[in-house]
């Protein structure tokens, strides 16, 4: 959410930052609507200091012998007023909030305007590879393999779900233990979330009300506030987990991973770029999330980029790092790196993990804030997250950039000690 004293201060510099991301915006209402709450509360005030003032005269009057009633009656009305004054305060703060509550966060102003046409790319890692027999795509190797059955996942669930199976569940744990050994390396804290969050979550993490269509939703309440949805990404916990709350400062940056099964209604489509694991409902990932100090943000930002990128390139693939224009960030973030890995047979790069920092937007949303030392105030912290991977776009990578002429897939050196020291998959198993 948007500090309303900036949009106050800067109103058209916010509006041109927000047009780079496609977003038109227009703050007349919101500036007349805070225009007037700060009125009514100088108003307010002012109603009792009167009543105050009132009030003190009533002892003196009676000692004298005179009527107060008249006094009684004039409280009586100032105090209505208060009361009409404070209900049209409360109305002004929650249009205020409803208001900044659909408006994107503010890109970062080194972001280039527009959408993906407009990434860059800023780093490239590795060399594509060569082939030297006919390639096969990722669908085909998991399957002779045996390592995926989309037949019966779609026959369980229907079309974007699929079935690891024996050495193909094998290999997925694998690269799960091998993200979180890593985190567990650099001092984050391991969190296993609930995978069913209230409504307070998606809003807190800038997801509703606007994407709210795009979840799970578990009951069945007309009013979604009262209900429950599974988790679209284990970010929308982790930032939640301190909403109302006011950290200790000495505590940032507080560094957390979280393992969790992921659920998207975000619809897969005939496209060739798009069959098998690439898109599905449901995927496992484990995210980062960081709650870091505003001075120390764009630090933050980096470590999680360079996290991201060092687990790619542990696994010896081919990917490539990209910072998104303002459009093609979402709408909570201020600025994304994506990490992308390169799929051979489709000759194009998809991502893995989205690294993004939110600034101050989130923690405004769920009022997630640090005590200054300095001033002795609280402040809100930065949120930053990433994902420390996504594994539904890993193992396409991981089978097509290590497949073999035979038809075998060598398995990458990190990941061989969760295989049981195996460095090949066949179709006659782990060898």
């Amino acid at each position: 959410m948007l500090d309303i004293n900036r949009i106050r201060a800067n109103a058209q510099e916010v509006v041109d930052a927000l047009a780079k991301k496609g977003y038109k915006a227009d703050f007349t209402q919101v500036i007349a609507w805070d225009d007037e709450r700060k009125a009514t509360i100088t108003a307010v005030e002012q109603l009792k200091a009167q009543k105050n003032k009132v009030s003190a005269q009533i002892p003196m009057l009676k000692k004298a012998g005179q009527d107060v009633q008249p006094i009684f009656d004039e409280m009586k009305k100032i105090g209505e007023d208060i009361a009409k004054s404070d209900a049209r305060i409360a109305e002004l703060v929650e249009n205020i909030q409803n208001a900044l509550a659909g408006i994107p966060n503010i890109p970062d102003d080194d972001l280039l305007p527009g959408e993906k046409e407009n990434n860059q790319v800023v780093k490239i890692v590795g060399e594509q590879p060569k082939f030297d027999f006919p390639l096969k795509n990722h669908v085909d190797i998991c399957t002779d393999l045996g390592l995926i059955d989309y037949e019966r996942g779609v026959k369980l669930s229907g079309n974007g779900f699929w079935i690891y199976r024996g050495i193909g569940a094998r290999l997925e744990w694998a690269l799960l233990n091998y993200f979180v050994e890593e985190h567990l390396k650099d001092g984050y804290e391991f969190i296993l979330p609930p995978y069913q969050l209230g409504y307070n979550c998606g809003f807190g993490a800038g997801q509703f009300p606007k994407f709210s269509d795009e979840v799970y939703w578990l009951d069945c309440d007309e009013d979604r506030k009262r209900n429950r949805f599974l988790l679209p990404t284990a970010e929308t916990a982790l930032v939640n987990m301190y909403a109302g709350e006011i950290i200790d400062e000495a505590k940032l940056p507080m560094k957390f991973f979280a393992y969790s099964p992921c659920f998207r209604k975000e619809a897969g489509s005939a496209r060739a770029e798009e069959r098998g694991m690439i898109r599905g409902h449901q995927f496992n990932k484990i995210e980062m999330v960081q709650y870091a100090h505003p001075e120390h943000s764009k630090e933050a930002f980096e470590e999680l980029v360079d996290k991201a990128a060092r687990l790619v390139k542990g696994l010896g693939l081919h990917f490539r790092v990209s910072k998104l224009a303002a459009g093609d960030c979402s709408a909570s973030m201020a600025r994304t790196y994506d990490v992308e890995l390169w799929i051979p047979s489709m000759g194009i790069y998809k991502e893995c993990s989205s690294v993004s920092n939110a600034n101050d937007y989130q923690a405004r949303r769920n009022n997630t804030r640090y005590r200054d030392s300095k001033t002795g105030k609280p402040q809100y912290v930065h949120t930053l997250n990433g994902s420390g991977l996504a594994t539904s776009r890993l193992i396409p990578a991981i089978v097509e950039q290590y497949q073999n002429a035979d038809g075998s897939v060598t398995i990458p050196e990190v990941l061989r000690k969760f295989m049981g020291g195996a460095t090949l998959i066949t179709k006659d198993g782990l060898k």
